[in-house]
């Protein structure tokens, strides 16, 4: 269990993707500044305030390690940085700080054992076949030779990479951050993938 920053936000980091963030509030300035300072790392949460209200730290929230990679402070104190998903976590107890911006006790979030690999890897394969038949589809990959699904290994986790690939809602991306079986995960991406086709 380690303590964490914690920045509630209306998207979603999945492990392995990088996010541009625009830093402007002067709590989570505050919050970056430590996080330079310290191991560059805080908790980015899926919060809508539209849909969901306030912020509250409820215990079992899932979210994703973000590292900091570059980053730049504008001349007027904001800042623009890029964000590396890391491992997911989850929130274990809020802590109480003397901190503007919010702080928790995480643990690690991380899946069940995978089963047979072989038999994974074969179904890596169907998904990035897919996902490769909706690229072909649009308009603007007519004629491109670089697929990005071709990108992925399929000997590593794969569902998190082609769901950064894939614009969806929000909250959609945040149910699959939870799910703790990459088979399931590929289940719901192929779901949506397949209605794209039809």
């Amino acid at each position: 269990m380690r303590r964490l920053p914690l920045f509630p936000l209306p998207v979603v980091l999945f492990p392995g993707a990088v996010a541009p963030l625009h830093i402007f509030e002067p709590r989570y300035r505050q919050m970056v500044a430590r996080c330079i300072e310290f191991d560059r790392r805080f908790g980015l949460l899926y919060h809508d305030p539209d849909r969901m209200g306030p912020f509250e730290m409820e215990e079992g929230r899932v979210g994703t390690i973000a590292e900091i990679g570059e980053f730049r402070i504008l001349p007027d104190g904001r800042s623009l940085l890029l964000a590396h998903g890391r491992e997911r976590f989850r929130i274990n107890d809020g802590i109480e700080s003397p901190e503007r911006y919010y702080e928790g006790l995480v643990e690690p979030f991380e899946d069940g054992s995978p089963g047979d690999p072989e038999e994974l890897i074969r179904r890596r394969m169907r998904s990035l076949d897919l996902l490769v038949s909706v690229l072909e589809k649009l308009p603007d990959l007519e004629g491109r030779e670089d697929v990005p699904a071709l990108e992925i290994d399929p000997a590593d986790e794969t569902s998190f990479q082609i769901a950064q690939r894939i614009r969806v809602d929000p909250a959609w991306q945040h149910a699959l951050l939870e799910i703790t079986d990459e088979t399931r995960r590929l289940e719901r991406i192929d779901s949506l993938l397949s209605d794209a086709l039809s």
